[in-house]
């Protein structure tokens, strides 16, 4: 078996990956643009704009930051320029989880030999993965720290989902569920909430497993709502829809930072941690997929419900020092207006207006321009 070495993080950085839409700016369907976008694209930003599975989507990394002003600095720079070149080509970028009625069918896998060879072991599992999501890095450590963060971010897995929910449209249809995005995502069998591991030996011992019993062909294929990345030494949580802004995208972002980093000093202070049963986060994670910003989920503290908007409000409150640290505080503090306005109650709205999914992607683009 091989040996996948940690690279040590001595502090919280972090980085944001971005996965958006690439819609047509008359019809608003989506395009299969990403070679023409990519194309155009200036030396210094190539490698930060990245194609994903399908050529109807791009993805925007951020580098190595130490605060969330940071990656919004980052981020804006990027997307002037890469919005410089897609509107030349009658393009537009949709912040969604899902596109409101284009379908999988139509869209074109991406011309790289890993993509063709996921397809051809997952079929079309992998063809209907048209999701888009946001990825956000922690750097932390050592790998068994990763693994124990991992462990213990789980229960707050299904809260950053209900903040970020903006998928509850599919085929052209209203799903009724406000992230459908991650109903798609557990159709793979290495993707949704992750298994309970003991230490960095054991997930490793799992991963060498899977590729040489021919499951997965890569360690990248493993996508589940958090993992540890061993590369850039961070913990990686991905169980977010891709949120309608770049607000909400730093809002979650100063969350997720300050979670991980608090838990990091619990580990370090060998504060006790209390069990609490996978299926609670399971049965939370459901909720928070099918009711979003309105869900009520079970506190694994005291084993009742409460409202997405409390347990969010409760968290900022107990994660203020942290933030104070990290110099995020008005980032988090802005977490708070998210449960109320979340990308799927926000195209819900637009199409209950006016009965058009073209009318919600276009007043979506419209209505959370990032600058």
């Amino acid at each position: 078996m091989s040996t996948i070495s940690f690279t040590h993080n001595p502090k919280p950085t972090i980085g944001v990956e971005i996965e958006l839409q690439l819609v047509d700016a008359e019809s608003f369907e989506l395009s299969n643009s990403v070679e023409q976008v990519l194309a155009r694209l200036p030396e210094h930003a190539a490698a930060r704009v990245k194609p994903e599975l399908m050529q109807s989507y791009v993805e925007l990394n951020t580098g190595v930051c130490s605060t969330v002003k940071e990656i919004g600095d980052d981020l804006r720079g990027l997307l002037e320029e890469l919005e410089h070149i897609t509107d030349g080509l009658g393009i537009k970028l949709n912040w969604a989880g899902t596109h409101p009625f284009s379908s999988w069918r139509d869209q074109k896998i991406t011309v790289n030999e890993r993509y063709f060879r996921l397809v051809e072991l997952m079929q079309d599992v992998a063809r209907r993965l048209l999701t888009f999501g946001l990825h956000v890095h922690v750097g932390v450590d050592s790998g068994d720290k990763a693994i124990m963060i991992c462990d213990r971010m789980l229960r707050y897995l299904p809260l950053l989902l209900a903040i970020s929910t903006n998928s509850p449209f599919w085929e052209g249809r209203n799903t009724g569920i406000h992230s459908y995005r991650s109903q798609l995502m557990e159709s793979l069998p290495t993707a949704g909430l992750p298994h309970q591991m003991r230490n960095w030996s054991e997930y490793i011992w799992l991963v060498n497993h899977l590729i040489e019993t021919g499951f997965i062909n890569t360690i990248r294929e493993i996508w589940w709502d958090i993992r540890p990345h061993h590369s850039f030494g961070t913990v990686e949580i991905r169980v977010c829809d891709m949120p309608p802004s770049l607000d909400h995208v730093l809002g979650i972002t100063a969350l997720v930072q300050c979670l991980v980093q608090a838990i990091s000093e619990e580990i370090d202070e060998g504060t006790y941690q209390s069990e609490y049963h996978p299926m609670m986060v399971k049965q939370n994670k459901w909720r928070a997929s099918r009711f979003g910003g309105d869900a009520r989920l079970v506190r694994v503290d005291t084993f009742k419900q409460a409202s997405v908007q409390r347990l969010v409000d409760d968290l900022i409150e107990r994660l203020l020092p942290t933030a104070k640290a990290l110099g995020c505080v008005d980032e988090l503090q802005s977490a708070t207006r998210l449960p109320g306005n979340t990308g799927a109650t926000q195209q819900l709205a637009i199409y209950e207006e006016t009965n058009s999914r073209r009318q919600v992607v276009e007043r979506m683009i419209n209505q959370n321009r990032w600058h």
